[in-house]
């Protein structure tokens, strides 16, 4: 069977592929080889800048080449290191050499080609390439997906700030708020949740095979190696890798930072789920009506269903999403002694875990954007619910002191059909300042929404 978006055993690189584009270059193993080369090439350098008798400073032109090799990188340099490693089994080593092999018309990169991987386990070259992976994936296209999304939620809240809506604790009718302060609920725990995703330190280690510079230190005693690493880890891309450094570990970089990042990703996944699910709640109220499209059907049999599918798809995702990262950030910081190799396949899914947190957040987008406010539905709600002003006007009886305020409200309200007429003669027989019974008499569900438009606007 030839492999193709049909045949595809992932629907990521299957159904859902030209969704993901912006990901696939990033996380895919050609994106692992890419950074690879990248760590390779840097740290080559840098050797070269190190003052070392052996290794004599590289012209300008051999520092252009190299970097070219990284800029330029491409599916047939992947390939042709794939083909070396059918030979060496072993990923990284066939970097290495592919990476070589890049010396051979060079005579001045051809002398010093024992200074590739000098000194590295391959692990200082993995741990930093998946921190440039998550770099790139996080920078280039996560954060952007979620501030665009945070920027629509925003637009909604404040759209919709004065709309009034019922609210509903335990599925029950409750205290009025507004559509738009529902929204900006969301909002400001989205944007939360991306500042911490924005703020997890990515870190590379390049301290040999078990974290002490041992061979480092053999080939050069007196050089401060410790420093060159963190020069090399922390100098700015492209001449470093532009990550913080960690100074202590085994053979792997413990990935305590990654466990940090999967579990601030599934956060706002979660905070989205909880939205997906309002959502398909609102729109099954009636509340949101669903712009249609134009040849697209909601059921093989009921010709008038428009399905909220993008919220379901969105959850679905989500979920998917946050069952990888839970394991990620469980599984990652857990190594046997020095260094076991369970991490090793577990990483190689980083790129399926975002992809489908960025395929819910494209999910999310297409059906915030199909919505529609349905005010009569909203409005509708809301006259039939006078219930709700059992509370405003049982605060205020306990303002004036008066005694068994709620126990009245309660007995007048609770498990019956409320009328407006009811509510008023209530008040009206309230030992109470003449202007507060005006004013609770003038209040309607639609009007008791507190600060909620003020505190919508203000997101």
């Amino acid at each position: 069977m030839t492999l193709s978006t049909i045949s595809a055993l992932s629907p990521l690189d299957g159904r859902y592929a030209a969704r993901l584009a912006p990901l696939r270059p990033l996380m895919s193993e050609h994106g692992y080889m890419h950074k690879r080369v990248q760590v390779e090439v840097c740290w080559f350098i840098a050797l070269s800048d190190a003052g070392f008798a052996e290794f004599k400073p590289l012209t300008p032109g051999a520092r252009t080449y190299l970097l070219g090799l990284v800029k330029n990188f491409s599916e047939a340099d992947a390939r042709a290191i794939k083909e070396i490693e059918k030979t060496t089994n072993h990923d990284v080593k066939a970097v290495e050499y592919w990476v070589k092999s890049k010396f051979e018309a060079r005579p001045e990169l051809k002398s010093a080609s024992e200074f590739v991987h000098f000194a590295c386990t391959s692990e200082d070259i993995n741990n930093t390439s998946h921190a440039l992976q998550l770099k790139g994936a996080r920078d280039q296209v996560l954060l952007p997906a979620l501030d665009a999304l945070v920027s629509t939620l925003r637009d909604m809240a404040h759209a919709y700030a004065d709309v009034p809506m019922l609210s509903r604790t335990h599925g029950q009718t409750a205290s009025p708020t507004t559509v738009g302060k529902e929204i900006a609920n969301v909002v400001v725990r989205l944007a939360a949740a991306r500042e911490k995703i924005a703020a997890v330190k990515l870190l590379g280690k390049m301290n040999g095979a078990v974290g002490n510079y041992n061979a480092h230190i053999a080939a050069w005693p007196d050089f401060d190696w410790e420093a060159f690493a963190r020069k090399v880890v922390e100098t700015p891309e492209p001449l470093g890798l532009g990550l913080v450094f960690q100074p202590y570990s085994i053979q792997i970089e413990p990935h305590d930072y990654m466990a940090e990042f999967f579990d601030a990703v599934a956060r706002a996944d979660t905070i989205l789920v909880d939205f997906a699910r309002d959502v398909w709640g609102y729109i099954s109220l009636g509340y949101f009506k669903q712009r249609l499209r134009e040849g697209e059907i909601g059921s093989s049999t009921m010709p008038h269903k428009v399905n909220p599918i993008d919220f379901e798809n969105a959850e679905g995702n989500f979920g998917l999403a946050n069952a990888l990262l839970k394991h990620l950030s469980e599984k990652l910081p857990i190594s046997r002694w020095q260094r076991d190799l369970t991490d090793s396949t577990v990483l190689r899914n980083m790129g399926v875990a975002l992809g489908y947190a960025l395929l819910g957040y494209h999910s999310m987008h297409v059906g915030l954007g199909k919505l529609e406010l349905n005010r009569e539905a909203i409005d509708a709600d809301l006259a039939n619910a006078w219930e709700v002003l059992a509370e405003p006007i049982q605060t205020v009886m306990r303002r004036f002191h008066l005694q068994g305020a709620y126990e009245k409200l309660k007995e007048a309200t609770r498990g019956k059909s409320v009328r407006a007429e009811d509510l008023h003669a209530l008040v009206r027989s309230l030992d109470i300042p003449q202007v507060e019974k005006e004013r609770l008499l003038a209040m309607t569900p639609a009007s008791y929404v507190g600060k909620a438009a003020e505190l919508a606007r203000r997101c």
